[in-house]
């Protein structure tokens, strides 16, 4: 029969192993689309308030950012992605060298295609076609030094026989070339596990996005989602411990809150989502 000396001391062993398992994020950012309503008529004090929350980094958008980039800088916050424009991934090589030189001069680390329009959605075909143009882009990013990402909604879970719309993109773009973004609420709403499906991506998810989903929200294979089901990280049904485990064995460098629509003041909103990644053990 064990002790008593050996029964506290495989208990001390196993509480000291459990600690040493927990971990916290490092490093929270945010996807500015959150304070799109705020931003663009007070950007210093709106990022200045990003950074007193607690934030670090931030994931900004082509439209604004050399005007916003300066307040970025002064703020303390670092821009480590850009979300470009669908309508910037030109046929031509020319015009795609030329976005990809702008981002280098920015010293962006990552650049995200983020939403396919529903006018040029389709089928798998039109999927490998469009991994196709994701490999390109790619391929001039990783020329630069940039990584390049897509970033996911919903309609890519669409079934397409005995497979998805997203596991035809996957197949199709080249894993040095092209990785994701993905995106934990549109994931679920689409009535995948997000861990998951991050474990399953394993190396080519350098970006996630950080956003809860409201209890009873209806799975579907498009967007439109009512604006409560939006929540701030922590206060809706997503496992976030789980998540973000997975996230870290996946190799996942960079995390991002973003609400696409929030109850009153996004700033608000930000702060509850901190509040609870920042002093969340996982």
């Amino acid at each position: 029969m064990p002790s008593r000396r050996d029964f506290l001391q495989a208990a001390t062993l196993a509480a000291l192993s459990s600690t040493a398992r927990a971990t916290q994020l490092k490093a929270i950012g945010v996807q500015l689309y959150t304070v799109r309503s705020i931003l663009p008529e007070k950007p210093a004090e709106t990022l200045n308030a990003i950074r007193a929350i607690g934030y670090q980094e931030v994931e900004a958008t082509w439209d604004g950012y050399e005007h916003i980039r300066p307040m970025i800088e002064a703020s303390g916050l670092k821009a480590v992605s850009l979300h470009i424009d669908n309508t910037l991934m030109g046929k031509g090589a020319d015009e795609m060298s030329s976005v990809v030189d702008q981002l280098k001069t920015w010293g962006l680390q990552y650049a995200v295609y983020p939403y396919v329009p529903q006018n040029e959605r389709g089928g798998a075909d039109a999927m490998k076609a469009f991994a196709e143009k994701l490999n390109r882009f790619g391929e001039k990013c990783h020329a630069a030094g940039i990584q390049f990402a897509y970033h996911n909604h919903a309609f890519e879970s669409t079934p397409v026989g005995n497979q998805t719309l997203f596991q035809i993109l996957i197949d199709s773009t080249d894993k040095k070339y092209v990785g994701f973004e993905l995106d934990c609420f549109w994931l679920a709403v689409s009535g995948n596990d997000p861990a998951e499906f991050i474990r399953k991506l394993s190396g080519r998810v350098p970006l996630l996005h950080c956003k809860d989903m409201q209890r009873g929200t209806e799975h579907r294979f498009n967007e439109s989602v009512p604006k409560t089901a939006f929540q701030e990280v922590g206060q809706g049904v997503l496992d976030w411990p789980v998540i973000l485990h997975a996230a870290i064995g996946a190799g996942v460098k960079h995390y991002f809150v973003e609400q696409d629509q929030t109850p009153g003041d996004p700033l608000d909103s930000l702060r509850l989502s901190y509040k609870y990644l920042s002093t969340l053990n996982f």
